[in-house]
């Protein structure tokens, strides 16, 4: 099935984005698709930092196709917030917005009078949403809040790659992503509380805080494990916890992804003798190494799809391991209808994802593509005067 406003839970409901970069604007972006009306407060000279943040030289209407990405189904305001002109239009569109969202360091919005202790005397039902690096307090707090730097700190970078690897970073802001969802949860809960109570409430979110929770999993198992460190394995490493054949392994014309099971119906399977003389479920993690050199020697013999087709048939947990062009041509990815193109109001079209959500059979669309700055002045200046 196909968008719907009328279904979407949130319509009525009115988000300001003070935010930039990834993280705010990616929770604001999850408020819009799901009915919010959302408008990015920018300044006049540059707007958000993001339209010239570049993942690739690729732009669309002279900003970046990240910011596009991030910001589409979104209306712009312009507005100086040192001026005390734009500062009075802002609050008047605070005292009457639902949500409003920041993510800049701490100490910034407090200077500027627009923090939550003071906005909430003006509008009492405000749920007030922000995101910092490492929270407002502690040794850390005045780093520089960016998804690298947390990876590092965190020890998600250190938990990636093959033993005798360096730290290996995610190839995407996982820190400002899950942030950002994090801070949904946060508003859609007090959302619901003031339902019931009448009062809007603060949602306070950290990359730091969130990149840890993504790893509470092996964080748990650590320290309840007399503080020893996991040892990730030196082949093919995909989890320092998890024993053979858990990891992605070279074939004659690609990769493939094996999960959890049991090496020895593994090797059964593969038609891999060596494997049979590990069958203590024990030695899969005690051996992982060498089960995993006699794998990774083995499967190059041939092409992934004779491995798929013995190993799938008997539900053995595996998969291939496909690029973007690959998976954007597979008839499973067709069928999820993940894709939707956005126009903006310059006519410039992008081919985006959609939200990921769907509420009872419908999908979250919207063709509304990102604002330029101050795009919607007029139309929102004759609303608030």
């Amino acid at each position: 099935m196909t968008s719907n406003s009328a279904f979407k839970p949130l319509e009525g409901l009115l988000v300001l984005d003070f935010a930039q970069f990834l993280s705010g604007p990616s929770a604001a972006l999850r408020l819009a698709d799901l009915g919010a009306r959302v408008i990015k407060v920018e300044r006049p000279d540059g707007g958000d930092l993001c339209r010239r943040l570049y993942v690739s030289n690729l732009e669309l209407d002279g900003d970046s196709t990240l910011f596009h990405s991030i910001n589409r189904n979104k209306e712009s305001i312009s507005a100086n917030l040192k001026n005390p002109d734009d500062l009075k239009l802002i609050r008047t569109l605070i005292e009457k917005a639902d949500v409003m969202i920041q993510n800049f360091r701490p100490g910034v919005m407090e200077r500027i009078g627009l923090h939550y202790d003071a906005v909430r005397e003006w509008n009492p039902r405000l749920v007030y949403g922000e995101i910092t690096g490492y929270g407002k307090t502690g040794p850390w707090a005045d780093k520089p809040g960016q998804d690298l730097l947390v990876q590092s700190l965190s020890g998600l970078a250190w938990l990636n790659g093959n033993a005798d690897q360096p730290p290996v970073p995610f190839g995407l802001s996982v820190a400002d992503m899950f942030a950002g969802a994090h801070l949904v949860q946060g508003i859609l809960a007090c959302l619901v509380r003031r339902s019931v109570t009448g009062k809007g409430g603060l949602v306070e979110v950290s990359l730091l805080e969130s990149i840890l929770d993504f790893q509470f999993e092996v964080l748990t198992t650590h320290m309840n494990d007399g503080g020893k460190l996991p040892e990730r394995s030196a082949v093919n490493n995909a989890n320092a916890y998890l024993g053979a054949p858990y990891g992605i392994y070279e074939t004659q014309d690609g990769y493939i992804a094996l999960a959890m099971g049991s090496v020895v119906q593994l090797g059964q399977l593969l038609e891999c003798e060596q494997l049979g003389a590990f069958h203590d479920p024990s030695s899969w993690f005690t051996h992982r190494d060498a089960i995993k050199a006699i794998l990774k020697q083995h499967l190059i013999g041939r092409p992934t799809a004779n491995w798929m087709a013995r190993l799938e048939p008997a539900d053995y947990w595996c998969a291939d391991v496909l690029n973007w062009k690959q998976l954007l041509e597979h008839e499973a990815f067709h069928h999820l209808n993940m894709t939707q193109q956005t126009v903006n109001g310059s006519g410039a079209m992008l081919t985006t994802t959609r939200c990921p959500i769907r509420i009872d059979g419908n999908l979250l669309l919207s063709p509304v593509g990102a604002p330029k700055i101050g795009e919607h002045n007029d139309k929102i200046h004759a609303e608030v005067l």
